[in-house]
């Protein structure tokens, strides 16, 4: 079992920025790809970005493309969500999550979740 936990989110104006955290134990984390996703109240659960598990391959949604940026500190068991010109369609609950093998989009591809973290932009 891998555990996750996010932290850092909060209530921030819009154009402002947050970085979100999620530490992971209980398994080895690096050959991990490492997924970000987020649900907003009365939406479907949505992909937001995706880094591999070497940290070399990244991948977002279109919507917070240019303004999202996903990393990992292997050494630290965590991979870091930064988000810049937040806008208040981007309030949701944020989870973090982990598979093997490449990164993937879907949420049915990933074994591992944290509880979320949520995140409010005000206008």
């Amino acid at each position: 079992q891998m555990q996750l936990v996010e932290s850092g989110g909060g209530l921030v104006q819009a154009g402002g920025s947050l970085r979100l955290s999620c530490a992971a134990s209980g398994r080895t984390f690096s050959p991990y790809a490492m997924g970000w996703f987020r649900q907003a109240p009365g939406k479907e659960r949505e992909f937001v970005g995706a880094i591999s598990w070497r940290g070399g391959s990244t991948r977002y949604a279109d919507s917070v493309k240019g303004r999202f940026t996903i990393s990992r500190d292997n050494a630290k068991n965590t991979v870091y969500l930064q988000m810049n010109n937040l806008k208040p369609e981007d309030t949701a609950v944020y989870y973090c999550a982990a598979r093997p093998g490449v990164i993937a989009a879907q949420y049915e591809q990933y074994d591992y979740w944290g509880q979320g973290t949520h995140v409010t932009v005000s206008s």
